[in-house]
């Protein structure tokens, strides 16, 4: 059953996470569409909702020829064709450049450098030096030089390897980053168990899980070229901190960041630092705000190393739904009904 409400925020939103579950009619012109239809938005009083294109065409309706709600929708072929993009710069032993990329894909140059970056947070040219980045990240711990393994990523020499590193050199990485030690501690908390790891920077993970040895495997996944130390007495006071805005929302730990990622994901996190406890943004409305792609924020809010401090959880999908979250929809919801019930919300 249908709820109309629904399927009109829907269509007011242009939402394409709702294609395929419903789409309208507009009395008028006798023609149905999707709900994320670009056309002209119709008067309420002026529209209906049908379950499926079967429905509509049952009851009278023709379909859109712009959204052609029968096939694919725009958004999902274009969806399709930057995943294409991303395979052949996976494959190619060299950076291709925009125009032939997009020959290749069957996209005019600008029209697929918009779609890309909207999906990605990344131009084609970005994509290509980052997965070379971790081809040589994978392997640096297993090759016997520098030189080799930038080779085996795709690098013509050792120059490439070291231009527009991160804070770790390849050398850095290849000896596990001895130059660097995070510090981490864990401890029983409201929602199981919690990790929180530390540069000197500040806190650059705060992980919840129920299993000790499972939050310091997802540690070194993260981290794996650092050198990691318990430290119970050091980062006692901000442990206490954290514990403390659990149980109590409004007293949020004002602690320093140390949030490594590429500047989309940077974008995305602080935009979620500004949503005040006891609200939330859906991943579309942050995309808008932010002039991307909701798949491209839900992507970056997965990648959040620093969960509550950075709160990924005050965002949700249409309808309000709870939709994903890395350490589980459970603890999402709790988080969510903590900060609602001392806001009054």
């Amino acid at each position: 059953m249908l709820d109309f409400d629904h399927c009109w925020q829907a269509l007011s939103d242009r939402d394409s996470s709702f294609d395929g579950r419903f789409v309208f009619a507009v009395h008028s012109t006798r023609i149905f569409c999707r709900p994320s239809c670009p056309a002209r938005r119709p008067r309420r009083d002026g529209v209906s909702f049908f379950q499926d294109v079967s429905e509509a065409e049952a009851a009278g309706f023709r379909a859109c020829r712009r959204c052609s709600p029968h096939g694919k929708s725009l958004a999902e072929q274009l969806d399709e064709l930057v995943i294409a993009a991303c395979r052949l710069l996976d494959e190619s032993d060299k950076p291709m450049p925009l125009n032939e990329l997009a020959r290749r894909i069957g996209l005019s140059s600008s029209h697929l450098a918009r779609a890309f970056k909207t999906r990605t947070g990344m131009t084609p040219r970005a994509w290509y030096a980052a997965r070379r980045r971790e081809r040589l990240e994978t392997q640096l711990p297993n090759t016997e030089s520098v030189l080799g393994a930038a080779l085996e990523a795709g690098y013509g020499s050792t120059r490439g390897a070291y231009e527009n590193a991160s804070a770790l050199s390849p050398a850095q990485r290849r000896r596990k980053a001895a130059g660097e030690t995070l510090r981490y501690v864990i401890s029983p908390c409201p929602l199981g168990l919690l990790l929180v790891a530390a540069s000197s920077k500040g806190i650059c993970a705060l992980l919840f899980g129920d299993d000790e040895q499972a939050l310091l495997d997802e540690l070194y996944s993260r981290f794996s070229a650092a050198a990691l130390t318990a430290d119970q007495t050091g980062l006692g006071e901000w442990l206490q901190a954290i514990v403390a805005q659990l149980k109590e929302p409004s007293r949020a730990a004002q602690l320093p960041l140390d949030l490594r990622g590429t500047a989309f994901q940077q974008q995305v996190w602080q935009a979620l630092q500004k949503i005040p406890p006891g609200e939330t943004r859906r991943y579309g409305e942050l995309a808008t705000d932010l002039g991307s792609h909701a798949r491209a924020v839900a992507r970056a809010c997965a990648s959040n190393p620093v969960g509550l401090l950075v709160p990924c959880h005050r965002v949700v999908g249409a309808n309000q739904a709870l939709t994903g979250y890395r350490w589980g929809v459970e603890r999402k919801a709790a988080l969510l009904e903590s900060e609602r019930d001392e806001s009054g919300a």
